[in-house]
């Protein structure tokens, strides 16, 4: 296999990624086939359509590439989760929204791969504090 060159990191929609600004780019001057990218992430993505998605890709010496999808990011899913449009432009000290304990158990168990920790409590704490800095309360049990 050929040597690594680069690795870049994206945030694209789920199922719309295309040749056009910003992945084209991005990824135009790696040399990498743009359109052999695109038709990979969207049939990859289709099941997710509507979150933002990273991806981390991997190019080559010989312009081939590979690439690692991760979980949306945590402010993308609670406000999803709370229906808000942005977070509170003022941290914890401006609520925009609330959250119950299962709804932060969800996002907890869908990021608990990309986080640093073993556990879904642990992955809650760190949902609820980003939470807490977007201005979105969590009602405690």
């Amino acid at each position: 296999m050929a040597q690594l060159v680069k690795e870049i990191k994206l945030q694209i929609p789920a199922g719309k990624a295309t040749p056009a600004p910003p992945v084209g780019t991005v990824l135009g001057p790696a040399g990498i086939n743009l359109q052999e990218f695109c038709t990979k992430y969207n049939d990859a993505t289709k099941d997710k359509m509507g979150d933002i998605l990273p991806v981390v890709i991997s190019v080559y010496e010989d312009r081939t590439f590979d690439f690692v999808i991760k979980t949306p990011p945590t402010a993308f899913l609670i406000k999803k989760i709370c229906n808000v449009k942005k977070g509170s432009s003022k941290g914890s000290k401006e609520s925009v929204g609330n959250m119950s304990q299962a709804q932060l158990r969800q996002i907890a168990e869908i990021k608990l791969p990309d986080l640093n920790c073993y556990t879904v409590e642990e992955a809650m704490k760190i949902v609820a504090g980003t939470a807490k800095n977007m201005g979105v309360k969590v009602e405690e049990n």
